[in-house]
């Protein structure tokens, strides 16, 4: 007889067009006048949706790890931890030992004790990494941070005044100590003898400590995050920060840095990275830096500068830069959207601290210990190159200014006095380097026109060093002919030098000026651009023009000054050649008749300056000074070229 199985959840079938709906065609075949109870078969089991019963169930890995068994597998031992274990000071782990004089080695310890807890918490202060108040405070091998505060942690046992307390110390130090003994002494014994080996690196690199990177030109002091080891590519990679400026506040920028392998020993002296506690001249290390800190903080903000030595571009290629540059990390952020500096906030506090050294009342913001770590970098603009650069401290020089340069321009007195008048007015506007303001008809902009080489350019060049402000040169031929990238250059131009107070000179701008015409659509969309950007400048531009005659109609309202520059006469190329002459500091050795002759040719300035410069350059290599028979002979040379030439080229 066999049994019936227990039904749970089954429902009764009393609609026939149910159970023919549901059930297979054989079943679904009820005679709809029965009254009889239903049968086993007209009972069907509840449908339940995926993953909706409330239960669960555990499965196991078999013993190749090869599948899944739901049957729990005798090979499993019970966990080792329990309500025993947890009763213990710490929990010792033990794999496989590597070594030829034991079986196993140290692998892990697992703290326990309040009150070991309590202890290490003062030994491992400010040691990045380590939480001592976890419930389960897990110590892995090499275990860094006792090698690293081993000293301390020594200290901490024998001062201990608890007896229960002193107790778990020395039974975890016993136990650490017979592990890490080695270690340890290895360690004290090359650095007693002022080498170390690569396998032994990270013993000297505690998170928190200061190392020395040494270059060829400078030295710079950091703070370690932590240190790795590279199985790979048998490296050590440090994890460090300084102090950085992010144009708004200062705080802290990480960096990352290798050592390569090496074999054998190595003098201490010699690593790319120094722990400071290490160095031969840790407290000259630290005056250097703190003062160079000091000429670091003064140069965040905005800065006119000079520089000359090497730079490095935001894709990290290095180059050589002779400009004046423009220092403004904030300016950096808004120009370089993808390149912002973030920085995380700068602590107050901190592990090491250096030492009491005789310094100046501090001026700035930063102290002793955050001018240690300043940046040797700034991000400044180099007005000569037009891009951005990452500069060096000890490049960045006071700017010479030329002292005659406006009183060297060929122009009446009145005039002169005029257009300085026109650009200290405008500088004077507002004296805070703040954000650009939106705003339409706020600039001021001048045209000067002319034919070449009477002075459009030195103008502009002379107003900047007689104001001692920027000048942003650029010709049309700098911003290209595709109207989109016209446009954006434009914006960007006139906002920088708007932001920084700078002389804009636009030379050669007729591509720009001229009238628009039905027959050259490409080049109005340009004029279009550059009178609707214009429009909203705010600075002070100078724009110098050959052909003013064909100038379009609308840009004469947005023109506030006009000065037309005719031929040199006879005593201006005479004053021409004598700036020159002086320029040269052989002046001595032209007559005045010799400077008439000479201003009776009809040259004009940029051509004066070219003899000059090329008659500099003859002189030169016949190991004699500058004299007027070398002028002469580059004149009669260009005399005899000009005359050569077809009717139609000169």
């Amino acid at each position: 007889m066999t049994t019936t199985p227990e039904i749970l959840d089954y429902v009764k079938v009393t609609n026939p067009d149910e159970a023919v709906a549901e059930a297979t065609p054989a079943e679904a075949i009820v005679p709809a006048e029965t009254t009889a109870p239903p049968t086993k078969r007209e009972l069907k089991p509840k449908h339940t949706e995926p993953g909706m019963k409330c239960e669960t169930k555990d499965f196991y890995k078999t013993k190749n790890y090869s599948a899944w068994t739901h049957k729990y597998p005798d090979y499993l031992e019970e966990a080792v931890e329990n309500d025993e274990t947890a009763q213990l000071a710490f929990l010792k782990r033990n794999d496989n030992s590597s070594g030829a004089r034991k079986k196993f080695s140290l692998n892990s310890i697992i703290v326990q004790s309040p009150l070991l807890k309590k202890s290490l918490g003062t030994v491992f202060v400010d040691y990045e990494g380590v939480t001592t108040d976890l419930k389960r405070l897990k110590f892995r091998k090499p275990f860094s941070p006792f090698i690293h505060r081993w000293e301390r942690f020594e200290e901490a046992k024998d001062n201990e005044t608890d007896p229960i307390a002193k107790k778990h110390l020395e039974l975890l130090w016993d136990t650490l100590s017979s592990e890490l003994q080695d270690t340890i002494t290895t360690q004290k014994d090359l650095v007693a003898n002022g080498v170390m080996t690569h396998d032994y690196l990270w013993t000297m690199f505690e998170p928190g400590c200061l190392v020395v990177q040494k270059s060829a030109e400078s030295e710079r002091v950091m703070v370690v995050q932590h240190s790795t080891f590279d199985p790979c590519s048998k490296t050590l990679r440090l994890k460090t920060r300084f102090v950085e400026w992010s144009g708004d506040d200062f705080g802290w920028q990480e960096d990352r840095h290798t050592i390569e392998r090496f074999e054998g020993t190595k003098k201490i002296s010699e690593l790319s990275m120094v722990p400071l506690a290490y160095h031969d001249d840790s407290v000259g290390v630290q005056q250097r830096c703190i003062a160079r800190g000091r000429s670091w903080e003064a140069l965040c903000g905005y800065h006119f500068k000079a520089y000359k030595g090497t730079g490095k571009t935001m894709l990290g290629s290095r180059v050589n830069i002779d400009s004046r540059i423009i220092i403004d990390t904030a300016a950096f952020n808004t120009f370089n959207p993808h390149d912002q500096i973030s920085l995380s906030k700068l602590t107050d506090s901190e592990s090491y601290v250096a030492p009491a050294l005789e310094e100046p009342e501090a001026k700035g913001t930063l102290s002793p210990y955050h001018l240690l770590l300043t940046s040797k970098t700034l991000r400044a603009y180099s007005l000569k190159d037009k891009a951005w650069f990452e500069v060096k401290l000890e490049h960045v020089k006071e700017i010479e200014w030329n002292k005659s340069a406006f009183s060297s321009l060929v122009l009446p007195e009145d005039t002169k006095d005029l257009v300085c008048a026109f650009a200290q007015s405008q500088i004077k506007q507002d004296q805070e380097f703040d954000d650009v303001i939106s705003g339409k008809g706020r600039g001021v902009v001048m045209l000067l026109s002319g034919p070449p080489g009477v002075g459009k350019t030195l103008t502009a060049e002379a107003v900047a060093e007689a104001t001692h402000i920027p000048l942003y040169s650029m010709s049309a031929g700098d911003l290209g002919i595709d109207p989109s990238t016209v446009e954006s250059t434009l914006k960007t131009i006139f906002s920088m030098t708007t932001k920084w107070k700078a002389v804009l000179l636009l030379d050669e701008a007729d591509v720009f000026l001229e009238s628009r015409s039905k027959n050259d659509l490409e080049r109005n969309k340009l004029v279009s651009i550059f009178l609707r950007v214009l429009e909203y400048f705010e600075g002070f531009l100078f724009l110098t023009s050959n052909r003013v005659e064909d100038m379009d109609a609308a840009f004469e309202s947005r023109i506030h000054l006009s000065l037309q520059y005719c031929d040199l006469s006879f005593e201006s190329r005479r004053q021409v050649w004598l700036i020159f002459v002086d320029g040269s500091e052989q002046n001595e050795n032209f007559t005045d008749e010799q400077i008439d002759s000479l201003a009776e040719l009809e040259l004009n300035g940029r051509q004066i300056k070219n003899i000059i410069k090329t008659a500099r350059l003859l002189a030169t290599s016949k190991g004699v000074a500058l004299g007027f028979e070398h002028v002469q002979i580059i004149t009669k040379l260009r005399a005899k070229h000009a005359a050569c030439l077809p009717l139609r080229s000169r």
